[in-house]
């Protein structure tokens, strides 16, 4: 039944005591939390921990009523992981990279139908291909497109998560792009 409410009335409920109305909200974003986390951090165990702890802090500033209810709950909540990803590289002083992972899809750049293991092989090489260029890219327009094309979000979540403007972010993406076109058209490579 819970599943039906907003992520405001989700919060509020929890807000009122209802734990279960928690595990849904949880539950609806915890893919696209826990994924933009381990494109930043890059370590599994590491981007477990860090989700842990995202939700540690939802948990206490909804408790403490520090949390104001803007009907945008999943950009808050990525804000909080952008943020703990940026104080752990603080920590070990290390500037935070956006890389892709070999066992995930970022941003279904491709869609081939799995017809064959020959379409299967193509499309594999292909994703290793973006990602090798994406990991090419400067950290700043890589997590642009990273956030926009799987994190799904809008240019204008994507400035306030990156402190900086939205052209700023408009910016960005589009240099993105073109590099990416560029290094394609450099090593020949059709998608």
């Amino acid at each position: 039944m819970l599943t039906h409410y907003s992520d405001q009335q989700l919060v509020s409920h929890f807000q009122d005591g209802n734990t279960d109305a928690l595990e849904v909200i949880i539950n609806r974003h915890k893919e696209k939390i826990y994924t933009s986390i381990f494109l930043l951090v890059k370590d599994k165990y590491l981007a477990e921990d860090i989700f842990q702890d995202v939700f540690i802090r939802v948990i206490d500033t909804i408790r403490n009523g520090r949390y104001t209810d803007e009907g945008k709950f999943l950009p808050w909540a990525l804000r909080i992981a952008h943020n703990l990803c940026v104080d752990h590289f603080r920590k070990v002083k290390r500037t935070p990279m956006i890389r892709t992972s070999d066992d995930r899809d970022i941003f279904e750049v491709i869609n081939f139908t799995e017809d064959s293991a020959e379409k299967k092989y193509i499309q594999r090489q292909s994703h290793d291909r973006v990602r090798h260029l994406l990991d090419l890219l400067p950290p700043d327009q890589r997590e642009v497109i990273v956030l926009r094309h799987y994190a799904d979000m809008s240019f204008k979540e994507i400035a306030s998560l990156t402190n900086c403007s939205i052209n700023t972010a408009l910016g960005r993406m589009r240099y993105g792009l073109i590099n990416l076109r560029k290094m394609m058209q450099e090593k020949q490579i059709a998608l």
